[in-house]
């Protein structure tokens, strides 16, 4: 790859290496003793039981048997590129600076042109090239190499950071070799795959492995959906293909885990499904229309679930925020709703939301499946289309006299000069964490100093006497209290269990006071 490591189903779908490595080589070393030392006792025992290996070499040969990729190989390879980007060098250190002497005028620094390589493949005949698209960002000029050596200048059609893929284009004058994309849906932990690139600037190199597992979340985005593969890729596969055995495009090879730089058998692949969809979107109108919801979610826990009362274990994702003039803001959302389902599709996650709601047509009337103070509902919403300079979420006081003693916080007035201090709007309501208690219930739940508490489960909360308000009632009925907490600028539910009484706060049992 030519970024640092890091960087590089329908709708969304550490190996132990060194211990490997140990059994590898314990077996070379023991056949290279055989075969030295040992070969006529070898020889004798081989004779001896000649009949019965015969009876059963057959199938055992069969069972042992590795998939050969040659003629795989022979018919895909002519579709894959290596891309050369041209990009201007970092500008000169500070520490050139420093060497300069005092009073001496600063020589103009020259910037350098430098050359990264990464690779692609071909999707038609006409010259449509898939990458990634840290392969091409910020290159001053970009050619392709071919299979057969040509080299061609390329021109970038379109790109997606969010994604990270891009399409370019090249005119070869004549008609190019081209492979398609499959169905990543159906691929299946185990089966064996091919991953082809340029890898360290050695175009043509093929590695082969099995898809290590499939739906992966490495959080490098909102849209995560990796396919996790141990077919060896390392810097400069960026953007190459990761075939099946029947010859198709399953993912784009965009990322490894690795602690050293080089591979570890722990790659990642774009699934070709989002691939197809993208790579359309770019072709046709040089950017990515994804749908927008408007909401902040987060995972329901077992302690949220059981503070919203939920059964334990349910999945979806919560709805943390709800943003202004948004087509949730606009349907009827609110913070504390569950979204289980969209159109239908099961939603267990945050990252599911996602990544369905982006692949929602801007527009369209959508039908969300929700729960509410434990009740189910369906709410109807248009999306939007994605800004395009949106990022998809995903996930001190002056002392006052209201406390929560049971959960271990004092509380104080949301004041002008306190939305000043913490950067709120003047209209700003809620009421801010003036102290938490050491050992408490609210500082084992990540409650700090200068929160504010916005919310308890589904109701706003505008003072302090509010969140005492609603915080006793959860106390007194024994469930775990659901805050909705602002904190730089983001809300998030924070669950805050009272049974977690460490003996730092209350009355020092497991029983909750009057004071909420």
């Amino acid at each position: 790859m030519t970024e640092p490591v890091s960087k590089s189903t329908s709708r969304r779908t550490t190996l132990r290496r060194t211990a490997l490595a140990a059994v590898l080589l314990g077996g070379t070393a023991l056949a290279g003793f055989a075969a030295i030392h040992g070969t006529q006792a070898v020889a004798d025992t081989l004779s001896v039981n000649q009949n019965a290996v015969a009876e059963q070499s057959q199938p055992a040969a069969l069972a042992r048997t590795l998939p050969d990729f040659v003629a795989l190989v022979s018919r895909v390879k002519p579709a894959v590129v290596s891309i050369t980007t041209e990009m201007t060098s970092m500008p000169a250190s500070e520490q050139d600076a420093e060497d300069i002497p005092f009073g001496m005028p600063s020589p103009q620094r020259q910037q350098r042109l430098v050359e990264a390589r990464g690779s692609g493949f071909l999707v038609d005949a006409d010259g449509t090239i898939v990458t990634n698209n840290h392969v091409i960002e910020n290159a001053r000029s970009v050619s392709v190499q071919l299979d057969d050596g040509t080299i061609l200048p390329a021109k970038v059609i379109g790109r997606d950071k969010r994604s990270d893929l891009a399409v370019l284009k090249v005119d070869a004058h004549r008609a190019l070799p081209f492979v398609d994309l499959g169905d990543s849906a159906k691929v299946r932990p185990g089966e064996w795959v091919v991953a082809m690139g340029n890898p360290f600037g050695l175009g043509g190199t093929v590695t082969a492995g099995i898809v290590s597992a499939s739906g992966r979340d490495i959080h490098s985005g909102p849209y995560d959906n990796y396919i996790q593969v141990d077919a060896p890729i390392n810097r400069g596969n960026s953007g190459g293909p990761l075939f099946t055995q029947d010859g198709h495009v399953v993912g784009v090879n965009t990322a490894i885990l690795s602690p050293s730089g080089g591979s570890v058998g722990i790659g990642f692949a774009i699934p070709s499904d989002m691939v197809r969809t993208i790579v359309s979107q770019l072709e046709h109108g040089g950017h990515v229309t994804r749908g927008y919801l408007g909401v902040a979610s987060q995972p329901v826990t077992p302690d949220m679930a059981r503070a919203l009362q939920l059964p334990v274990g349910h999945g979806g994702a919560l709805v943390a925020g709800v943003e202004a003039n948004s087509p949730a803001a606009k349907a009827g959302l609110l913070p504390g709703d569950v979204i289980s389902a969209v159109d239908g599709q099961a939603v267990e996650s945050p990252r599911d939301l996602a990544l369905d709601v982006s692949s929602l047509k801007p527009g369209v009337d959508t039908v969300l499946s929700v729960l509410r103070d434990g009740a189910a509902r369906t709410v109807n919403v248009a999306v939007s289309e994605l800004p395009s300079d949106r990022v998809v979420s995903r996930d001190e006081g002056n002392g006052g006299d209201t406390h929560g003693k049971s959960i271990g916080l004092a509380l104080a007035p949301l004041s002008s000069d306190m939305r000043g201090r913490l950067n709120l709007p003047n209209d700003a309501k809620g009421a801010v964490v003036a102290q938490v208690q050491p050992g408490s219930p609210a500082q084992a739940s990540g409650l700090r100093q200068g929160d504010v508490i916005v919310g308890v489960g589904t109701k706003a909360v505008n003072s302090p006497e509010d969140a005492v308000s609603a915080i006793r009632q959860s106390t007194n009925a024994g469930r775990t209290v659901a805050l909705r907490v602002l904190r730089d600028g983001h809300t998030a539910f924070v669950a805050v269990d009272p049974a977690s009484n460490n003996g730092g706060a209350g009355q020092g049992n497991d029983q909750p006071d009057s004071e909420g």
